[in-house]
């Protein structure tokens, strides 16, 4: 078959099936984009292996196979990704750090006690090392807006940092450390 036959079959096949196998994925779908991508990922795979796709009328069900082989192949995917991010959320909690060594703890308590978007403004510039510029392009914020979070989040770490630790005792009361 000549490239131009090839493209004129599949032409053919997308104009004739695609209404029918985006029915049948979009009723098996979680959301919208996620059919969309089994859809386009279905005919690719009639594109790469249109010389399998039977002739005639056993093309439709050959393609419905393709597409339900692809929603199986989403789902193990879908699945792995969630099991994975599961698993490393567990492991990765970050008050089980370690702590460097002669640290007593203050400045990873004080971080922690950050709300999650102050951290993230501190952790971008001092561990990713972004410049003020390319902070402002991550958080997708001007430059001034992002110089005043970075400047806030600056002034409530060093408040965290400067609070005194405050320890329970047995009564439950409270007492002020050093």
């Amino acid at each position: 078959m000549t490239p131009a036959e090839q493209r004129e079959r599949f032409e053919f096949l997308y104009r004739e099936l695609y209404a029918p196998i985006s029915g049948y994925v979009m009723r098996r779908s979680d959301s919208a984009e996620d059919a969309a991508e089994a859809i386009a990922e279905t005919f690719v795979v009639l594109w790469r292996r249109l010389d399998a796709c039977p002739d005639g009328e056993d093309a439709r069900p050959w393609l419905f196979g393709v597409a339900r082989r692809v929603l199986a192949n989403q789902r193990r995917g879908e699945r792995r990704r969630t099991a994975l991010a599961e698993r490393l959320t567990s492991e990765l909690d970050p008050a089980d750090a370690p702590l460097p060594a002669g640290s007593d703890g203050r400045v990873a308590h004080a971080f922690a006690a950050l709300s999650e978007s102050d951290r993230e403004v501190l952790a971008l510039l001092a561990w990713e090392e972004l410049t003020r510029e390319e902070l402002a392009t991550a958080l997708g914020v001007s430059r001034p807006v992002a110089r005043l979070r970075l400047h806030r989040a600056r002034r409530r770490f060093e408040a965290a940092l400067a609070a005194p630790a405050r320890l329970r005792l047995s009564e439950g009361g409270e007492h002020h450390g050093v």
